[in-house]
């Protein structure tokens, strides 16, 4: 292998490390919520973006599972990772959307 392809080589994978390593944004619930279709218990999480997905993770269990959203761009960056919730039609909380601290990155799981 010649020195230029080993370079060409490194810079490849050097940049699929990145997209395999996506950012993940913690944040915690106070009281079962639904996440989705998903009743999660109250506890600690984590949420990482995967194209049109949302792939959340209970930290405690390491337990993760897959949500359908839309991606929204507010043009500002947020401070912190903060959710937006309702009282659902069972009284549950239901998340409808997440600002995701340090990005201008809006996940809406409202559809």
């Amino acid at each position: 292998m010649t020195a230029k392809s080993f370079l060409i080589v490194g810079a490849l994978t050097l940049g699929s490390l990145g997209v395999a390593s996506a950012k993940s944004y913690d944040f915690s619930i106070g009281e079962a919520t639904m996440i989705g279709q998903q009743s999660r218990k109250a506890g600690e999480y984590k949420v990482k973006l995967e194209g049109s997905q949302a792939v959340f993770t209970d930290v405690e269990t390491g337990n993760s599972f897959t949500v359908p959203v839309t991606i929204e761009h507010n043009g500002q960056k947020f401070d912190r990772t903060a959710i937006e919730s309702s009282t659902g039609q069972n009284g549950m909380d239901k998340i409808n959307k997440i600002d995701l601290g340090g990005s201008d990155t809006v996940i809406d799981l409202g559809h």
